[in-house]
């Protein structure tokens, strides 16, 4: 069985080349038709279909453990901390005094871990559409998770983030979508249902952040992303972080809120927080996190010809 769920993703070492992994299977990821990035596989740890999705999980000589939902890496040990440090302490810190934090997505458990380590917020709730990733996860990347679901301050909700946050009682001060690409289960989080429904729950001068792609390569989601949540928050905008395994150039993350003013927050003002949290990162640092908001000209003028 398990051969037959890898072929599509498998092909055997090429022998015409410099192999550094002989005789060792390859993983393929298939986002993009036309160019892409290979894993050579020392061990798969687990590849099933879940009820929503195909998740492999395997072992990479230079990534460490890595895991795939439906062909696209979703994250792996070597670099994870990047994009998790970025996506949590950028929007914590703005705030500046956040108390109630919602994560969509974030099976793997270290965007949960990354929140824990604010010892101001009081609760963390997680909202994951599939219970087989937290659970697997569990298990196989118990580094990303670092003991995180065990945190009092965490309540776990197994459901779809659109209904959830179009349905819920409850108000948060940041919501971190941790989506997948906008294909899939996480088509939904791209849409302008979800954002309406994040800014229905999220208290006055509340922030709401979201993984957007590549822009190099996926230019066409960062213009979507920002012109749907024009529509409900008064000041959207990106910032951004290169990681190596979401290969072709920065990663951006959407930003959006109706506080004008914490996306220009001075480094002193960071710094102070930041000093005052007694965080370490191993990426994220207060000058990092002023420059992530500089964006390269060709995405500054997508977004300024986008018709208002």
């Amino acid at each position: 069985m398990l051969a037959i769920m890898l072929r599509p993703f498998f092909t055997g070492v090429n022998k015409g080349g410099i192999n550094p992994w002989p005789k060792k299977k390859q993983w393929h990821e298939t986002l993009h038709d036309q160019f892409g990035q290979y894993f050579a596989v020392d061990n798969v740890l687990y590849h099933e279909k879940t009820d929503h999705q195909d998740l492999i999980i395997f072992e990479n000589a230079a990534f460490g453990r890595v895991m795939a939902l439906d062909g696209v890496v979703q994250t792996t040990e070597r670099d994870e901390f990047i994009y998790h440090e970025m996506m949590t302490h950028v929007p914590l810190l703005a705030h500046g005094h956040a108390k109630h934090v919602l994560i969509i997505g974030g099976g793997d458990g270290a965007m949960l871990r990354e929140v824990t380590r604010h010892k101001n917020v009081e609760s963390i709730t997680m909202v994951e559409i599939d219970a087989g990733v937290v659970s697997f996860c569990r298990q196989y990347l118990p580094n990303h998770n670092a003991g995180s679901y065990d945190d009092p301050r965490f309540k776990l909700v197994i459901d779809d983030g659109v209904n959830f946050v179009n349905q819920t009682s409850q108000t948060f001060d940041v919501i971190i979508s941790d989506c997948t690409d906008p294909i899939g289960p996480g088509e939904s989080l791209f849409t302008s249902a979800f954002y309406e429904g994040c800014k229905r729950c999220l208290n006055p001068g509340g922030i709401f952040v979201a993984q957007n792609g590549v822009c190099f390569l996926q230019q066409e989601e960062a213009i979507d992303s920002h012109r749907k949540l024009s529509h409900y928050f008064s000041d959207v905008g990106f910032y951004q972080a290169a990681i190596p395994t979401y290969y072709g150039g920065i990663m951006t993350f959407a930003w959006a809120t109706d506080n004008d003013a914490l996306r220009h927050l001075s480094t002193e003002i960071i710094q102070a927080r930041f000093l005052a949290s007694g965080l370490k990162c191993r990426y994220y640092n207060p000058a990092i996190h002023t420059a992530a908001f500089a964006l390269p000209q060709y995405l500054q003028d997508a977004l300024a010809s986008q018709p208002s």
